[in-house]
């Protein structure tokens, strides 16, 4: 091998771990050397029951032996029985499931639908929004990634993100006010739409958007904002859905039901497994106006089968309950260190997603990119891996996921070594 690992290859955005991985188990990494490395992103929020699981193992073992990937146009019982499964852990009118392979394919085939359906085109999304890097996809991200790829999807418009840490509508307690933001949002998408609206998606908790849960009761607003316009609400929940929040669904928090509901990351847990699930009305106008969304690897029999596992995971070791424990454990270590340190700013998030952000004025709130920076690499050389969101201006942003599996000692041992980075770094 050459001694420059990365010589071939193509740089797609971020930068590569300093170190080879060659194998890895439950919450931890291992790099070639054979060095541990605590995962505290698992998998890029993916590998919600933590590496290599017996169950998802013995599960591709047999699956792979046995039928694998068939012609797009032929069902399998894995398939079947996945679509039914998602279809009952979902509330009314969700029970018509398409299964892909990515979040950005998810959320492709859900504005492709919701176009076709609506008879519209213009698509509304979050300023500091992540959907995916394919067309659709793409044009609705905001966050990053527009600038000198030319022209993206005509009809779509930037909502503001209500962001209580960093409010632009505030109540006199200086508090975001987030009815006020919404209502000038939709002010400002108005007068630019052409009366076109067909969609607007948006995630229950922007990730690469800097760990951002939506306030209680936005997603109510948002919704009945999307009715009087006669547009679709569709969510995504790649990194939310299927227990991350102690919730099955993010979404149930507000009880909220979307028009249309992507899944993706955690539904595969770390395999390329991606749904987009709508209602029988809205499935039914599609297919009389010849909707078609025809891939590769739609409804691949491997990993529905893998997907199968990941209920049945979830629902015996009552995952979402696990969350929320867990998620309640992580978030006191995580304010017990803004406690310590000045340099946190904020934490926020649910169950096991949550974020935490580094400043270098807690009073001015000054973004720390450097700091952020300095501190990733000192974690990782203590052995924690973490994910800073790798975007300007947000760089001090670390999103942490660890797998739904993570034992207590090993989210306390996380929690004391991203402390000592902290504390090093910001000395």
């Amino acid at each position: 091998m050459s001694s420059n690992p990365t010589r071939h290859l193509v740089r797609y955005g971020g930068s590569f771990s300093p170190d080879l991985i060659s194998r890895a188990d439950g919450s931890y990494v291992y790099t070639e050397s054979g060095r541990a490395l605590l995962d505290f992103t698992s998998g890029q929020m993916s590998a919600i029951l933590g590496h290599s699981h017996p169950d998802i193992v013995a599960t591709v073992r047999e699956q792979v032996g046995t039928l694998d990937h068939l012609f797009s146009g032929m069902l399998s019982t894995p398939v079947v029985q996945l679509a039914q499964r998602l279809a009952e852990s979902l509330p009314e009118p969700l029970e018509k499931v398409l299964l892909l392979t990515t979040g950005a394919e998810s959320n492709e085939a859900a504005v492709r639908m919701a176009k076709l359906v609506t008879g519209k085109h213009e698509i509304v999304s979050f300023t500091r929004s992540w959907h995916g890097m394919t067309h659709a996809a793409a044009a609705a991200t905001y966050s990053s990634g527009r600038r000198g790829y030319g022209p993206v999807a005509a009809g779509n418009l930037a909502l503001p993100t209500p962001n209580a840490y960093r409010p632009d509508f505030t109540h006199p307690d200086g508090s975001l006010d987030w009815q006020r933001q919404l209502d000038f949002g939709f002010e400002m998408i108005d007068a630019q739409s052409i009366g076109s609206l067909a969609a607007c998606i948006v995630e229950p908790i922007l990730s690469s958007g800097g760990v951002i849960d939506l306030p209680p009761g936005y997603l109510r607003a948002l919704k009945d904002k999307c009715e009087q316009r006669d547009m679709l609400l569709i969510l995504d929940e790649a990194q939310t859905g299927l227990c991350r929040t102690g919730d099955w669904y993010a979404f149930q928090r507000d009880q909220v039901v979307p028009d249309i509901l992507t899944l993706s990351k955690t539904l595969g847990a770390g395999l390329p497994l991606a749904a987009t699930i709508t209602s029988t009305e809205i499935e039914a106008i599609a297919h009389e106006r010849g909707f078609l969304f025809f891939t590769t690897h739609v409804s691949d029999p491997l990993v529905a089968a893998v997907g199968n596992t990941v209920l049945d995971v979830l629902i015996r070791d009552e995952l979402d309950d696990r969350a929320r424990r867990a998620g309640a454990l992580l978030r006191d270590g995580l304010l017990s260190i803004a406690g310590r340190h000045d340099v946190v700013g904020d934490v926020r998030g649910r169950g096991l997603m949550q974020g935490i952000e580094l400043v270098t004025d807690r009073d001015n709130k000054t973004g720390a990119d450097e700091l952020g920076a300095a501190v990733t690499r000192r974690c990782y050389d203590l052995g924690l891996h973490m994910n800073v969101v790798q975007l300007p201006g947000m760089g001090g942003i670390f999103r942490i996921a660890p797998p739904l599996t993570a034992t207590d000692d090993e989210l306390r041992s996380g929690l004391e070594m991203l402390d000592q980075a902290i504390g090093e770094c910001a000395a």
